[in-house]
């Protein structure tokens, strides 16, 4: 149950950063190039 619990935590939090993406112009192919490019540093 903890877990479920962290996990709709995360995806809150990932819903929070892509609408705060989208009220700064931002396009979603935009927010997936800058996705994918992040992934590539970690």
């Amino acid at each position: 149950m903890n877990k479920i619990l962290k996990e709709i935590d995360l995806d809150y939090e990932w819903i929070l950063l892509i609408r705060e993406a989208k009220e700064l112009g931002m396009t979603i192919e935009e927010i997936r190039l800058f996705l994918k490019e992040a992934k590539r540093f970690t």
